[in-house]
Parts: structure tokens; C-alpha cells; sequence
């Protein structure tokens, strides 16, 4: 067999693998996009096929978290997200998962630790507003309403088009005394949202409050 022959059989051959290669990539499933697209349980069966293969990858205990509560599996990604803690215990997506299915499970102060965590390790985080809402959330189950204000207000600084974020602060307000500021929290809820009820009965009392009802 002569030199070209050879060169030949092997431009063939890498062209092939490389071939496959693409093929594979574009047949198997994407694990974020199906969860992008809502489609939780599938995302969920790719994440745990792919941790199978490779046990350590924190792309795939994140979205299997993500997926797990969009699906209300709150026990099950708390145990996804304390597997993959495991493997990278500084994960940033993985402690607001974590934080996230303990607050969905009434663990409050155990939530609250993972949320404060986030804050510290990744401030300016692709989830900062989400942790932050759900901060100001576990301090008005705490009835520390003046930190829910705190949290709330930051939350909405960053993302301040969601009327329930400015109804909740508009409650922590209400619960700490603060009717002034509590009204201006209730009507920009309203203002985004004129039907969300819970600001309508928000501001209703605080109004009442105000003229001294």
C-alpha cells in the first residue's frame, strides 16, 4: 500500500469518527432545553443517564434540580442537590437549588442559610434576584419584616417588573407598621397587575390603617 493509499484510509477514517461524533451530539437529548421547553420529566431522565456516565458533572445535578422542582419534587432535588454538593460543595446553582426545595419544604432557617450563601459566593449570580425574593419570603415567615423589606426591595431593584415581589413587600411594610411605604408597595403591584388581589386587599387595609380605621 503507497503513501497516498494510506493517507487516504486515514482522512476516511477521521472523517467518519468525526461524522459520528456529530451525529451523536445531535440525536441525543439536551437536558436544558428540555427543561427551557417544560418538559421536567424528560430533562429529568437525561440528567440521571448522564450523572450514570459521568458522576461528577454540575451541569446535570443543576438542571436535574431545576427540573425536579418545576415538577414539585421538592424531596428529591433537596437529595440531587446535596449529592452534587458533594461532588462541588461552592456550586452556586446547586446551593440556590438546595435553598429552594428546603423552603418549599417549610425548612425556613435551613433555606434561609443556603440563600445567605448564595449571596456571599455569587452576588451578582444568574439566580441573585430569585434568592434574594425567596430571602425576603423566609423573613417574613420569621416575622423579620424589617430584613424582608431589605431582601424584597433588592429583589425588585434588580427585577422590578414582578407585581406579587412588590405585594409581599408590600406586606413585610404592612407587618412592620410602615403604612406609607406599604401603600406605595401595594399600588406598584397594582399598577403592573390592577386585578392581583392580594394587593387590592393590601391596600385596602393599609388605607384604612392610614386614615386611622
Amino acid at each position: 500500500m503507497n503513501i497516498a493509499n494510506k493517507e487516504r484510509i486515514v482522512f476516511i477514517s477521521v472523517f467518519l469518527i468525526v461524522t459520528a461524533i456529530f451525529i451523536y451530539a445531535e440525536e441525543k437529548p439536551d437536558a436544558l432545553e428540555l427543561y427551557k421547553q417544560g418538559n421536567y420529566s424528560e430533562a429529568v431522565k437525561v440528567c440521571r443517564a448522564e450523572l450514570k456516565e459521568m458522576p461528577n458533572r454540575m451541569d446535570s445535578y443543576t438542571v436535574l434540580g431545576w427540573s425536579l422542582i418545576g415538577m414539585k419534587q421538592y424531596k428529591e432535588a433537596l437529595s440531587a442537590a446535596l449529592e452534587g454538593l458533594k461532588v462541588s460543595r461552592y456550586d452556586n446553582r446547586v446551593i440556590e437549588i438546595a435553598g429552594e426545595a428546603l423552603f418549599y419544604l417549610g425548612r425556613t432557617k435551613e433555606a434561609l442559610k443556603y440563600f445567605e450563601e448564595y449571596t456571599a459566593l455569587a452576588p451578582t449570580g444568574a439566580r441573585i434576584e430569585k434568592v434574594y425574593y425567596f430571602l425576603g419570603e423566609c423573613f417574613i415567615l420569621l416575622k423579620e419584616y424589617n430584613n424582608a423589606d431589605i431582601s424584597l426591595s433588592t429583589a425588585l431593584y434588580l427585577l422590578p417588573n414582578i407585581a406579587s415581589w412588590w405585594a409581599r413587600l408590600g406586606y413585610a411594610r404592612e407587618m412592620a407598621k410602615d403604612y406609607k411605604w406599604s401603600l406605595d408597595a401595594y399600588e406598584k403591584a397594582l399598577k403592573l397587575n390592577p386585578t392581583l388581589s392580594e394587593a387590592v386587599a393590601g391596600k385596602s387595609r393599609v388605607q384604612r390603617k392610614l386614615q386611622g380605621g
